[in-house]
């Protein structure tokens, strides 16, 4: 073909000669035209709206405004609790009504994900009403994971939300996200089996370690509403990274941060929840999400019967990996070989952190419809069964030295 069209053959990327003077001259001519009207015309804006024109220049630079996350609500320690999408949904509309530029909706769950702005002035984005900042997709995962990116090309700050499972149709737009570094924020609930009757259908199980899985896409996993909120303002300072905020339906503790460690500690992915003091734990538990409390509960049992154990919260394994080796050797130092993970799916990719000998307890089938008391049971998240792996452990290690 090279040949027919006189084309050397052995030339790679080849532009022939007066390729770019005519490129120049057609398309640079006319960008260079419409570049400098532009210019122009933003500085007479400029001029007349600067409150404006700052926040162009801070959307076009993927910055934030000034007082961006005030008044984020803290949560006070509280035994019974809050639901994830719940304490997302408090803070979701405090940082809409802090960022102009901050949008978005669900996919046909709205009132269930809590993601609906409710603040007076949020509206609906509507051809009549441009200014509203709720966006109603219907049901199409993946056109909304498809509006979401082309949103953020223009540097608007989009958010899209669902059901953790129906992540499944919308894998090929949410891949977009992260292979053309758009900082997109997808906020699914609804995280595990706590969802209850709705069955294996509705049980994302696979889920995470699909998302896990995705070069250059964040997963967090908070584990109670401080979290939530510590997990928000790491997402909105991302600026080339989609992430993906993987929250709870049921109601989890309010861990007592004046006991345990600090909800900052999201930031860098995994942090000590709580330890034994002065010596090396025996063993180390490790959760995520609501599993998080399981794991505290299980620490308490384990100290009353003289066992020294650590409880790390590990919301996020992309957060933790990207920390240097000397803090992830302080929250998994690698001479407590006994390990437990606890999460309520599937425990592929866990040996990573719990080692060939650790023991990971998640869940190897599909989920089952039934009220949540009676699933955590049927699944072995339990007090019990946390406490039996992590003394296990402890014997399995000891016998190996």
């Amino acid at each position: 073909m090279k040949r027919s069209y006189g084309w050397l053959e052995d030339a790679k990327f080849l532009a022939p000669e007066g390729v770019y003077e005519h490129f120049s001259a057609g398309v640079g001519a006319r960008g260079a035209k419409a570049r400098a009207e532009w210019t122009k015309l933003f500085d007479v804006y400029r001029t007349k709206y600067p409150e404006l024109a700052t926040e162009i220049d801070l959307m076009q630079r993927r910055e934030l405004p000034t007082g961006w996350d005030k008044n984020l609500p803290t949560f006070p320690a509280d035994a019974k609790g809050i639901a994830g999408r719940e304490a997302s949904g408090k803070v979701l509309n405090v940082l809409a009504k802090n960022i102009p530029w901050f949008l978005g909706g669900s996919a046909d769950l709205g009132p269930s994900n809590k993601t609906t702005l409710t603040f007076e002035g949020a509206g609906d984005f509507q051809a009549d009403s441009p200014s509203g900042k709720n966006f109603h997709f219907g049901i199409r995962e993946h056109a909304m994971g498809a509006i979401v990116n082309g949103m953020s090309l223009v540097k608007v700050r989009p958010f899209g939300s669902g059901f953790f499972t129906f992540v499944d149709y919308m894998r090929g737009s949410l891949r977009l996200s992260a292979l053309m570094e758009l900082p997109v924020i997808y906020v699914f609930t609804h995280d595990s089996i706590g969802l209850g009757e709705d069955g294996p259908t509705h049980q994302p199980i696979e889920h995470l370690a699909h998302m896990r899985s995705m070069p250059g896409l964040i997963v967090i996993r908070p584990a109670d509403a401080n979290e939530v909120t510590e997990a928000w303002k790491v997402i909105l300072q991302l600026h080339h990274a989609p992430a993906v905020l993987v929250l709870c339906r049921q109601s989890v503790p309010t861990i007592d941060r004046a006991k345990y460690g600090p909800a900052a500690g999201l930031t860098r992915g995994a942090y000590v929840l709580t330890d034994t003091s002065g010596t090396d734990p025996e063993v180390i538990l490790i959760g995520t999400g609501s599993e998080v409390a399981l794991c505290l509960q299980a620490y308490e049992q384990l100290t009353k019967e003289g066992v020294r154990a650590r409880v790390v919260s590990m919301p996020s394994w992309e957060l933790f990996d990207d920390q240097d080796e000397d803090y992830r050797e302080s929250v998994l130092p690698s001479n407590v070989k006994a390990r437990v993970s606890v999460e309520q799916a599937s425990d592929f990719g866990w040996s990573k952190y719990t080692g060939r000998q650790g023991h990971n307890i998640g869940i190897k089938t599909f989920g089952a419809s039934a009220p949540l008391k009676q699933l955590l049971k049927k699944f072995g998240f339990n007090v019990e069964t946390v406490v039996a792996a992590a003394k296990n452990q402890i014997a399995r290690h000891r016998s190996t030295k």
